[in-house]
């Protein structure tokens, strides 16, 4: 499953990167180049829903480290992504309630990194992310996770509130974690099938995501700060849900 290279370069490389299925996040061309397999290369790529960004040459020629890389790269994940109903059959597999986070808008790759990491730990069966502005899989993020990029299942998702209705026919509860939540999340009742959602480091959950939400908790404040780290706030509540599960068995 694994694969370091992130960075593919040259026209037949990227073609042959994305015909296989190769999970990329980003696909990057030259300013100006649209010329023969360029544009087919940019076709193929926006079919597999990808995002296609114009940067400088000079840019391209900083990633591709001395490669002839002809105006165009691509940045692959270090490991393939999944598909939600894959997450759900992981579960289903192992006879357990859908256990699953999902990052509103998360851009630090040490976050993510951190949360898959603590997902792991806590049986989490799949993580989702969106795939524009938020962080996607990298080297930095397998590095900070110690591994736990290989055991837990990524899923790269189009809108977050479609995605979230969609889940709740499915059957799931859908929490998100707020500051100005209805109760103190060990309140809160987190078992059964559930979507833990956490808001970006910043801003927190979007006003649509919230919306989506069947309810909101808050971690208590007792100090200066009012917020934790975003990777802090998810282990809280996957723990606690981990405690309820394992209390009501």
């Amino acid at each position: 499953m694994s694969n370091s290279t992130e960075i593919i370069v040259g026209r037949n490389s990227v073609m042959e990167a994305l015909k296989s299925g190769r999970s990329i996040n980003k696909v990057l061309i030259a300013k100006g180049e649209r010329q023969g397999s360029v544009r087919e290369i940019i076709g193929l790529a926006k079919s597999n829903g990808l995002i296609v960004q114009e940067v400088d040459m000079h840019k391209l020629d900083e990633l591709a480290s001395g490669m002839r890389h002809q105006g165009i790269a691509a940045l692959a994940a270090p490991v393939d992504y999944v598909e939600i109903e894959d997450i759900l059959a992981k579960a289903t597999e192992k006879g357990e309630a859908p256990f699953i986070v999902l990052l509103d808008e998360l851009e630090d790759p040490h976050n993510l990194g951190a949360i898959l990491r603590t997902a792991d730990a806590a049986g989490v069966h799949g993580v989702l992310i969106p795939k524009r502005r938020s962080c996607p899989l990298s080297a930095t993020v397998a590095k900070t996770s110690v591994g736990a990029v290989e055991y837990v299942p990524v899923a790269r998702i189009g809108n977050v509130a479609q995605t979230l209705k969609d889940l709740k026919k499915a059957g799931l509860w859908v929490v998100g974690a707020d500051m100005d939540g209805d109760k103190e999340f060990y309140q809160a009742d987190l078992t059964g099938p559930m979507v833990v959602v956490v808001g970006s480091e910043g801003k927190g959950l979007g006003r649509l995501t919230k919306e989506h939400c069947d309810f909101l908790v808050r971690i208590p404040m007792r100090g200066k700060i009012n917020s934790l780290n975003a990777s802090v706030a998810c282990s809280l509540l996957l723990y606690e849900s981990l405690k309820q599960r394992e209390m009501k068995a």
